[in-house]
């Protein structure tokens, strides 16, 4: 796992400029640094060393130096394709996957993408005709930036490195504060810095004499496949999971793994035979899962490392975050990750990690709604929208929740797993007047594509398009990377991807289980109460700690500064409803309190 920062012009210093942008990411490979320049591009590279630990510094070259690449990631087939592309005739001076890629891109051009099974973000430079190729992997687990500014190309695996380039300008983009306080992340291809965006999971990038080309090559496609036994389907994805396994074990360092309380991670850990696994959890045990932790590698043999955060340790880090994470993300357990990041580092350089079943399993506990009562949906829809209207403008309560949302169409209530401000509140707690649109204008061309499937399959797709890549890997690259490790996601397997995309709803989730198919093949490695536990999500006590003195006066010192954003009396209103437990705001407070932070870091001079 890496990093890599670049730019193409024809003005000078771009010795200094490049090495100035690279040490920014310097957390992203601490082992060594490599550079390429010339009178039209320059090139660098921070290494954290995995595979070929002697050899594989980059940037890496093609037999007659006429390509060079740098690339963040793994390839985990590379050694079949290196075994190809020697036989039509490529040398290779390296045992690494990024050399395969500069010969696979030099053999089949961006039709290499096709034959790649791995996580990715990569640049090719062809040194002759100065055209520069670039790719992002299918499901974003990697990150790739870029801008143009004053005739000047820029792309690196994050963005703070633009920062101290001399053409860089930098501005906020209210447009995805806007609609970031309903996604509760950066949703927009153009990030919170105005004119940077990023090179969307499956697409690549060419850029030559001053034109930028994008085009899509992936795509994850849900087609019910029902010609196979429940049976057949156990056993085929049975077969691709444990082969997953396998092939992101492959390294030249140790490989751990996190370890929650939740099936996904338990599954990796029981399966993967790693020797250490980390966990962090709270003082308070209904926010802990070190228990479970330790409880489980004692019956897997394999040392638990774990950590207990502290209020005050929390607190004190969100700024240090915010400015790894490059944007607001307002997920309290990207803190978390952060620290169990931190413990896997001193420990190991790679770590396996449970992200993504849920999203291709069907493991949300939203997904079982459609089961849930289905004699409501037999009720006419304005009926339901009436009663819906009604049980909004009462205090917040489940069973009134579940009215409200039975009130909207699926397409007006789901925009993935968080869902913090509708469009109404939003216009009332900016000071500033909306640019933007509804969240509707984002999440309805995806509903389109699936307009022919059942509920469960368009929150997946949902979820495959937002909320996996804007939050879940998002935190996953940005807070692993922070502590200079390798954090690897052996659900977001191509191969197990494409055939499990072809599971029926039936054998994924229903009334009373998510996770179905998952959880049976899951049980014949976990105990029953481990395959069969609900799905908590990392929990965090921020809604108890917002009501402690500390935190809440804290909060609300900022909340008071706000007004260039936000309606100050609104937002502290919404502050004082959760501390007098009239309204549990926790997540919207927790929303606007982490763009604040996060402004404070890269617009108030911290960072």
């Amino acid at each position: 796992m890496c990093g890599f920062v670049g730019y193409v012009n024809k003005k000078g210093n771009k010795e200094e400029n490049i090495k100035k942008m690279a040490d920014l990411i310097v957390h992203r490979g601490p082992d060594s640094e490599g550079y390429y320049i010339d009178d039209d591009i320059a090139l660098g590279f921070r290494r954290l060393s995995i595979i070929d630990l002697n050899n594989g510094q980059q940037p890496i070259y093609n037999e007659d130096k006429t390509l060079t690449i740098v690339f963040n990631g793994e390839i985990y087939n590379y050694q079949e394709l290196k075994e190809e592309l020697i036989k039509k005739g490529h040398k290779f001076s390296t045992n690494t996957d990024t050399e395969v890629l500069i010969h696979g891109y030099e053999q089949y051009k961006e039709k290499i993408l096709d034959k790649l099974r791995g996580m990715f973000a990569f640049v090719i430079y062809d040194i002759k005709n100065k055209e520069v190729f670039a790719a992002r992997d299918f499901y974003g687990i990697k990150p790739f930036y870029y801008t143009i500014m004053k005739d000047t190309f820029m792309f690196a695996s994050e963005i703070k490195s633009f920062l101290i380039h001399p053409d860089f300008k930098k501005e906020l983009n209210r447009k995805a504060l806007e609609y970031y306080l309903t996604f509760q992340y950066s949703v927009l291809e153009e990030t919170f810095f105005k004119n940077v965006y990023k090179l969307m999971p499956g697409h690549y990038l060419t850029y030559n004499n001053g034109k930028l080309k994008i085009k899509k090559y992936y795509e994850i496609k849900f087609e019910e496949d029902n010609t196979k036994t429940y049976e057949q389907w156990k056993k085929e994805i049975d077969i691709r999971l444990k082969d997953s396994i396998k092939a992101h074990k492959i390294s030249d360092v140790e490989v751990g793994s996190f370890l929650s309380s939740g099936v996904d991670s338990s599954y990796i850990a029981a399966s993967s035979d790693v020797d250490k696994t980390f966990t962090v959890g709270f003082s308070d045990e209904k926010y802990s899962e070190i228990s479970y932790a330790k409880d489980l590698s004692k019956k897997i043999n394999t040392q638990n490392i774990n950590k207990v955060i502290s209020k005050e340790e929390y607190f004190k880090n969100l700024s240090n975050i915010m400015y790894y994470m490059d944007e607001p993300l307002a997920d309290p357990s990207a803190v978390a990750l952060y620290f169990v990041t931190k413990i896997a580092s001193e420990n190991v350089k790679v770590s396996l990690s449970g992200e993504g079943a849920d999203e291709i399993f069907g493991g949300y506990n939203i997904y079982q709604e459609p089961f849930v009562w289905p004699w409501y949906y037999k009720i006419p829809y304005k009926v339901r929208k009436f009663f819906g209207l009604v049980a909004g403008l009462l205090p917040s309560h489940r069973g009134l929740n579940f009215i409200v949302r039975r009130g909207k169409n699926l397409e007006e209530r789901f925009v993935g797993n968080a869902f913090i401000f509708n469009n109404r509140e939003i216009k009332k707690l900016l000071s500033f007047k909306r640019e933007t649109k509804t969240f509707e204008d984002l999440t309805k061309p995806y509903y389109e594509k699936v307009s022919d499937k059942d509920e469960v399959t368009k929150m997946q797709y949902i979820d495959f398009n937002f909320w996996l890549i804007g939050d879940i890997l998002l935190k996953a690259d940005k807070m692993s990377m922070a502590n200079s490790l390798e954090v690897r996601v052996p659900f977001l397997d191509r191969p197990l991807i494409d055939y499990a995309a072809k599971l029926p709803t039936k054998y994924k989730v229903d009334k009373y289980k998510t996770k179905k198919l998952f959880r049976e093949i899951a049980s014949e490695t976990l105990e029953s109460k481990v395959s069969n536990k609900k799905k908590l999500g990392f929990p965090v006590p921020t809604r108890v700690w917002m009501k402690d003195d500390d935190v809440y006066n804290t909060i609300k010192a900022r909340f008071e500064k706000a007004s260039e954003f936000f309606n100050v009396k609104k937002i502290i209103k919404l502050l004082d409803e959760h501390k007098k437990g009239k309204k549990d705001n926790s997540r919207k407070v927790w929303t606007i309190y982490i763009f604040l932070l996060w402004y404070d870091v890269y617009f108030g001079g911290q960072a």
